[in-house]
């Protein structure tokens, strides 16, 4: 049984009762009675208010897990493309060089002109990296002689 249920089955007794509503304790009476039914009200709005936005948020998460699958390509079916791709850009970038972040330990990629200049910018969390070759330089000339 329902709060409203509830609420009109005690109005019914107070009927069958003959409570006089002209006493005092009629009046308080009544007025609970009222003041139950308006809040038995409000909780069944909120209670279908709650079960749109449940079936909204339903709708919502489905779509979103749709653009996921788009976005992160979780399709198997575009595979042998993808792979295509990198074994060629792999081809391309022979002279590429990789770091993780002290900070956010990200892994940051980068080329030749980057490690020259001895200082990265981490694309993640903004660190900024440098790098000491002067003991690689020296490590080669040592090599050379």
């Amino acid at each position: 049984m329902e709060i409203t249920e509830k609420v009109a089955y005690l109005k019914g007794l107070m009927e069958g009762m003959k409570i006089d509503t002209e006493t005092n304790e009629g009046k308080i009476l009544s007025a609970m009675v009222d003041i139950l039914e308006d809040i038995g009200l409000e909780l069944e709005d909120l209670w279908n208010a709650q079960g749109e936005l449940e079936d909204g948020l339903d709708v919502v998460s489905d779509d979103l897990e749709d653009i996921e699958d788009i976005v992160y390509d979780e399709d198997d079916e575009d595979e042998s493309f993808d792979d295509e791709y990198y074994e060629d850009d792999a081809e391309d970038d022979e002279d590429c060089y990789a770091t993780t972040c002290p900070t956010c330990e990200e892994t940051i990629y980068f080329d030749e002109s980057v490690l020259e200049d001895g200082e990265v910018i981490c694309p993640n969390c903004g660190e900024k990296l440098e790098f000491d070759m002067s003991s690689l330089e020296e490590d080669s000339d040592d090599d050379q002689e």
